[in-house]
This record gives structure tokens, sequence and C-alpha cells, in this order.
């Protein structure tokens, strides 16, 4: 107890007295959501931080295939770029071997026994009587609708149609033959990404043009007796994909590309 005296302190031991006779109200307890609140908030600057670090200061919703197609544009030049210069150090390689020939017996044997084996590796361009074979998708409706039964793999040529017509040729006894305009050698492999063709590392949509020199007759009855070919036929007939076959005289450029092989084996 506090001893006091004078008016003052009695009235403030009054007011005490007074105040303890009162009733206590309870003490009201904090309710569950005061103490979440701050939970729920540090949860949301969490996501808020791992969007913006996610995002790059670029907005997530946006539409990246322009930047998609920048980037295959680029690759593209890049190629290009490389293809050029490759050719340009092919030709300096060709430039001074002949140089050296003319003073090396050896280089000037191995030079000639190159020279004798281009036309048939492929390395010339030629020029006669051939085929020409295109392969096309089926056109595109105006209502978007399929044929009935049909798929959207069925309205499209696959890598098997483009090789059941080369082996087709091959067969026939082609002498020389190029897919869009490229030469194709032994070592050329044809490939389809969707519905666009992969060759020599370049893309190419469709139409897809095949052609061969060599006896038209002949040919024409390989492509006739070929089970891939006939298949392709009558996928025309049902789902209107595009095929074509015309006899004519045809060019068959030579072979531009590298010609370094990963590994080779002595045929015995």
């Amino acid at each position: 107890m506090e001893y006091t005296s004078g008016a003052a302190s009695w009235q403030k031991a009054l007011r005490r007295a007074v105040v303890g006779l009162l009733p206590r109200r309870p003490r009201q307890r904090r309710p569950g959501w005061s103490i979440g609140v701050p939970l729920i908030a540090a949860a949301a600057g969490l996501l808020f931080t791992t969007s913006a670090t996610t995002a790059g200061g670029t907005p997530l919703r946006e539409d990246r295939r322009p930047q998609l197609t920048q980037l295959i544009e680029d690759r593209r030049e890049q190629v290009a770029a490389s293809e050029l210069r490759a050719a340009r150090l092919r030709a300096e390689v060709e430039s001074q071997t002949a140089a050296l020939a003319d003073t090396d017996a050896p280089i000037k044997e191995q030079q000639d026994r190159a020279a004798g084996s281009r036309q048939a590796a492929g390395f010339t361009a030629l020029t006669g009587t051939g085929v020409t074979i295109e392969l096309n998708d089926a056109p595109r409706r105006a209502d978007q609708t399929l044929p009935k039964g049909a798929s959207n793999d069925d309205l499209v040529v696959h890598q098997g149609d483009v090789q059941a017509v080369v082996n087709a040729l091959w067969a026939g006894g082609a002498e020389a033959m190029s897919i869009m305009d490229v030469r194709v050698l032994s070592t050329s492999a044809v490939r389809c990404v969707g519905n666009t063709l992969l060759l020599h590392g370049r893309v190419y949509s469709p139409p897809f043009k095949i052609v061969a020199i060599g006896d038209p007759a002949a040919l024409q009855q390989a492509l006739a007796t070929s089970e891939g070919v006939r298949l392709f036929k009558e996928a025309v007939d049902h789902y209107q994909l595009g095929y074509s076959e015309t006899v004519s005289t045809v060019n068959v450029p030579a072979f531009e590309d590298s010609t370094a092989l990963r590994y080779a084996e002595v045929p015995r």
C-alpha cells in the first residue's frame, strides 16, 4: 500500500477503490485471422518475387512466337553465311591443290583419279531425259473440316512417301537425282519434320519435287510397281493429296555441300 498525504492523494485512493469494485470484463482473445494475415502477405510476397524472377522483366503471358520466328530467321542467316564461307574455303583448297599438281606428280595422279569419279559421285551437273515427280499435301477445305474417316496425318506427305519415290527411281536405274533442286547422293538422308522436309540441313515445304535422269519407261515402271508409291496414290484418290508424274528433259545440279564422312568401311 502506498502512503500519501493531501487532497490529491485521497482522490487517487478513492478512484482506485471504485475501479476495484467495478466488474472486470473478460480479456478479449485475438481473432485467428489477425495471425493469418501476415502469413498470407508473406506467401503473396514470395509468389510475386518468384514470378518476377521467372519473367526476367518481361510479361509472363507475352506471346513468344515472334521471338521464335526471329530466332529461326537468325539461325538461317547464320547457316547461309557458314555455307558461303565453306564454299569459299573449298574453292581455295581446290585452287591450291591444282597449283601443287603442276609440280607434284603424286598429287597430279590423285587429282586426275578424283576428276574421273566426280560425275559418278554426283559432283557434276547433268542434263538428260528423265522423270519429274511432285508430291503435295491435300488442299485445305474452306470449312476447315476433315474428310470422313481421315485424320490430319492422312492429309500430308510423309517421310516414307518421299523415300518410296526415291527408292523406286533408284531401283528403276536412275543415273542422277535431285530433291527440291538439291543433288541426292548415296549418303543423303530424307527426313520429315511435321509436314516439312529436312535434307542436308535445310528445311523445305511442300510440294516436294523429285527429279531423276534415266530411261523414262524403266523409271515409270519402277514407280508403278512400288508398294509405297501405290499406297500413296490410293491416299491421293481418297484424300486429294497431290501426285504428278511427267517425262521431259531435266537438269540435275551438282552436289555442293560438304562431303565429310564421320566413318566409312571398305566393301568386302
